[in-house]
């Protein structure tokens, strides 16, 4: 039979947050030892990009393995037409059950993307994030950092819980109906994404001293640059202060151990009932986040820290030992995982991919190319008229081209932290590496056809396939029951039935 997949997915998770990943590196120190054991069970991509570092665009790039112009992913809750082709629609030709559990953050009718289940999840498209403190909602971009801190809410009733357990149902039930066919599952975490709030034994073990300042700070030759202004703008940081700062930096550690930890009990449990037998597994995120960094915060910028990933794909033979854990620091994109999963397990991909299969490299049988382009866009102007980019990694050199604002160059080996833009560099080795991205980009990338597509082709996408439920707009997550009724699922929390307001007025103890 062919291998299973369990595709865990999170949202915002940076690459330097590994506990696996070396400080020399780039890595913080944070407490990950769920991710670590798969980590040395698996092989770890260092340099894996999205293709945009935005949440809806990433996803789309990731699971139909096409670059943002080519399945029309523009901004968030933008359409996926059902005729492109996606991983799991490959899959379930190929004799695949396929489901996806938790946040798709798809707009439009079309919120299945290509799975055949949907039990749990964002189901309206709009992202399905538990806000928790009710000032938070009228704070806007404020409260993101104001109100991070300890979860006001139950533990069992966050999405990450409520996503592991429909998981292990999910395939429990798969056993019991289908014990000869494959499955491929994505189970898709909400967190490190904000709220920044976590449990009280994760924050505390963070704030106030455990957390460190960010990497780079408000510095740098792009610092002053057009759209490095609009963002910091845009995303109104020039109010959050230094405690603040620090404050939400260690709740976003929090975050991601507690994910760690939701990710460790989910192991832990399919191992036990043989749920993960002769099952690949992979772990990544849609983008990065910025949390201080360059005196920004969240993502959809060119910077390292939002537009890269951690990625492990392990293997069944590397878990038992029949095969050896594997690095690879060579640049990589997400939408090389569609044609990369269908090569381990041996389906045929759709031809008009975007993205190579890795899959010999994983297996040993071949390295993995180091001499393409790795790419990730902007293709709409939220940072100004003419901010919409293209970044390409080559090597050890980063180029951010732009429509209409001033490029940017970077020499990532000598200079990780991004802080010197050489693209005006006369020594001869910079030159050449230049020339060679300004050709790519010039052939590779049309901003005024990219503009038109966005805006005339797909402009009314959504508004013709919208999606006919009343009320949608308020609802964050919600279920599927087996009849086919759909259902919100965080009315516990928003819309509770209260009993008391505090139970020691009516409780003895």
């Amino acid at each position: 039979m062919k291998p299973n997949i369990l595709f865990l997915l999170s949202d915002e998770h940076g690459f330097r947050y590994m506990g696996y990943m070396p400080e020399e590196e780039g890595g913080e120190v944070v407490n990950t030892p769920n991710f670590d054991i798969l980590a040395k069970k698996g092989t770890v991509f260092t340099d894996v990009y999205c293709q945009m570092p935005l949440c809806t665009p990433s996803r789309m790039c990731m699971f139909t393995g096409r670059e943002v112009r080519n399945c029309g992913a523009w901004k968030n809750g933008v359409y996926l037409r059902p005729e492109i082709p996606t991983l799991p629609k490959t899959l379930e030709q190929h004799g695949y059950e396929t489901c996806f559990i938790g946040k798709y953050h798809l707009g439009g009718s079309n919120q299945f993307g290509g799975f055949k289940h949907r039990p749990y999840g964002d189901l309206t498209g709009k992202g399905g994030h538990q806000v928790e403190a009710i000032t938070e909602s009228r704070e806007g971009k404020a409260g993101r950092t104001k109100n991070a801190g300890i979860t006001e809410f139950p533990e069992s009733l966050l999405q990450e819980n409520i996503v592991c357990n429909e998981t292990i149902s999910f395939l429990r039930e798969h056993k019991h109906k289908h014990p000869d066919k494959p499955y491929f599952l994505c189970a898709s975490f909400s967190r490190p994404h904000f709220p920044l709030t976590a449990p009280k034994r994760h924050f505390d073990r963070y704030w106030p001293k455990k957390v460190s300042e960010p990497k780079v700070g408000a510095t740098g030759d792009a610092y002053k640059h057009p759209m490095s202004i609009a963002m910091r703008k845009g995303f109104e940081v020039e109010r959050i202060n230094y405690e603040e700062m620090m404050k939400a930096r260690a709740a976003y550690f929090a975050c991601v151990s507690f994910l760690d930890e939701i990710i460790g009990d989910l192991i832990v449990r399919l191992e036990k009932e043989g749920l993960l037998e002769n099952t690949i597994i992979v772990y990544t995120s849609d983008h990065g986040e910025m949390a201080g960094e360059h005196g920004v915060w969240w993502k959809h910028g060119w910077y390292e820290a939002c537009t890269r990933v951690p990625l492990i794909i392990s293997l069944p033979e590397q878990r038992s030992g029949k095969m050896q854990p594997e690095r690879f620091r060579t640049p990589v994109a997400l939408i090389d995982l569609y044609p990369t999963l269908c090569g381990l397990t041996g389906c045929e991909p759709e031809k008009e991919l975007d993205g190579i299969d890795l899959s010999e490299g994983i297996l040993g049988n071949k390295s993995i190319p180091g001499d393409r382009p790795v790419i990730c866009d902007n293709l709409f102007d939220r940072w100004g008229e003419g901010t919409e980019f293209r970044m390409v990694r080559l090597g050890d050199y980063k180029c951010v081209a732009f429509r209409n604002a001033p490029p940017l160059m970077f020499d990532l080996k000598n200079d990780p932290m991004e802080q010197h833009n050489i693209v005006n560099s006369e020594d001869s080795t910079i030159v050449s590496m230049r020339e060679k991205f300004e050709k790519y980009i010039s052939e590779s990338m049309d901003f005024e056809k990219a503009a038109w597509e966005r805006t005339v082709r797909d402009g009314e996408l959504l508004s013709e396939n919208a999606l006919n439920i009343d009320g949608a707009e308020k609802v964050k997550n919600a279920f599927i029951m087996p009849n086919g009724t759909v259902f919100s699922a965080d009315d516990i929390l928003y819309k509770p039935n209260i009993l008391a307001r505090d139970y020691r007025d009516v409780f003895q103890s």
